[in-house]
């Protein structure tokens, strides 16, 4: 899956076009956590349904990594979780 910066992006500096990465990453792993718990529930087959939760589980350890990142190189989304609503 691709995604474009846009316009105005191909003019940020590279710290900004990394944090573009990453998000978008993020929303992909989490994307694919979701296509494989959907896979899991329509399964009757109890072999696949156990390669499916483990891939989808291996997804959410790449989210992690992305948040992550993102909270080490970016000071706003870090105090998202350190101070919220």
């Amino acid at each position: 899956m691709t995604y474009n910066l846009g316009f105005d992006a191909q003019k940020e500096d590279e710290q900004a076009k990394n944090l573009a990465r990453a998000r978008q990453s993020l929303i992909e792993e989490l994307d694919a956590i979701n296509v494989y718990e959907e896979r899991i529930q329509a399964s009757e087959d109890e072999p696949l349904k156990k390669v499916l939760a483990h891939n989808r589980d291996e997804e959410k350890e790449h989210a992690a990594m992305l948040i992550e990142y993102l909270r080490q190189n970016d000071p706003t989304f870090d105090q998202a979780f350190v101070k919220h609503d």
